[in-house]
């Protein structure tokens, strides 16, 4: 059996504690916005616009990208330092989604790399949505 070998997801990837969540959606979406409100609720920033994943043992490893690690895109400000964690094991993905449902029963599936993550849609412009990211780990994100 031949390993999969790691890919370069268009996300960005804070830890919350042990766990990751990829963030993505269309250009100008707010992906890195959110990070940096997660980052400033506790969150690590793993990669920003740009997440090395490889499937390991069940789990989709994230990464930061070697050319952007450690950089995170503050909008007016430009590319800013910030701590980076190595690598964290992500458990949902959040898609930031104009048109996302107002009430979910459960979250969907998205496969990433032969592994199945939950995905749960939020609306950018709506707010919170630091707090709605993490009451969606919590209810929907892998343990």
């Amino acid at each position: 059996m031949t390993a999969t070998p790691p890919l370069v997801r268009q996300a960005t990837c804070v830890a919350i504690g042990s766990r990751g969540v990829l963030i993505e959606g269309p250009p100008g979406a707010g992906k890195s916005s959110l990070a940096l409100a997660l980052i400033d609720r506790g969150a690590e920033l793993v990669g920003d616009d740009g997440v090395i994943v490889t499937p390991r043992d069940g789990h989709l490893i994230a990464r930061p990208h070697p050319r952007i690690r450690g950089l995170l895109e503050v909008r007016n400000l430009g590319l800013l330092p910030f701590p980076c964690r190595d690598q964290v094991s992500a458990a949902l993905v959040i898609a930031l989604d104009a048109d996302a449902p107002r009430y979910i029963d459960q979250a969907e599936t998205v496969e990433i790399a032969g592994i199945a993550l939950p995905l749960v849609r939020i609306r950018p412009q709506d707010h919170p949505p630091a707090i709605k990211a993490e009451l969606a780990l919590r209810h929907y994100g892998l343990p």
